[in-house]
């Protein structure tokens, strides 16, 4: 079967991306608006960029009357965010963050979360959240401006990670394990990163027993 995209919805297209780019991992977004309420939802649209400059991106797309959610103007407006991974613990915490609540009201509130306090930008990160990058943002790029659910790009500079002790080896290796986190698949459907295999880099890898994953 060939698709052409231009003949697709927006659905319809949105509903390819997200059964094939899986599994993706889920940027979970603490930011603070200019009259002081924190804000915290989730993205899967999510990657780092580079370590020099020290950077990730997510991707928050429009509203479907084509206004920005409120991690995007708030990201904009006081030029910082945070990345809170998500574990397995706070699954279900996480998904109920994505309820659109009314101005002025908290998801760190409606999903019965704490707020800790960052040590450079000012929103908030998860407590629990066994790693969270402070960012600020350090360029917006608006795809689709006005359009519903257009997409935008938020890039941002780390300037301070906070790493559960347990989690972490004194050569800055994070155990995957212990780190436990999840992943986003297509509609509901979550997975976790806990199942993994080994594969050897470049030609080693065709000399390599094939990989089970069962």
């Amino acid at each position: 079967m060939q698709i052409d995209p231009a003949k697709l919805d927006i659905t319809e297209r949105y509903k390819l991306q997200i059964g094939a780019i899986v599994p993706r991992p889920i940027a979970w977004v603490s930011t603070r608006s200019e009259s002081g309420v924190s804000n915290l939802a989730p993205f899967s649209f999510f990657s780092g960029i580079a370590s020099e400059p020290y950077s990730l991106l997510f991707c928050p797309s429009n509203k479907p009357d084509g206004t920005e959610k409120d991690t995007l103007r708030n990201a904009s407006a006081t030029g910082e965010f945070v990345v809170n991974i998500v574990t397995e613990a706070q699954a279900q915490q996480m998904s109920a963050t994505a309820e659109n609540l009314p101005d002025g009201e908290s998801e760190f509130d409606f999903a019965g979360l704490i707020e800790a306090p960052s040590a450079v930008v000012k929103p908030p990160r998860v407590a629990g959240a066994p790693v969270s990058f402070e960012c600020r943002t350090r360029e917006i790029v608006r795809l689709a401006p006005g359009m519903p659910n257009g997409g935008n790009v938020v890039i941002g500079e780390i300037v301070q990670v906070h790493v559960d002790d347990a989690i972490i080896d004194e050569r800055r290796r994070i155990d995957p394990e212990r780190l436990a986190a999840v992943g986003r698949m297509a509609g509901l459907t979550y997975c976790s990163t806990r199942q993994r295999v080994d594969i050897p880099f470049g030609a080693k890898a065709l000399d390599a027993p094939a990989p089970s994953f069962t």
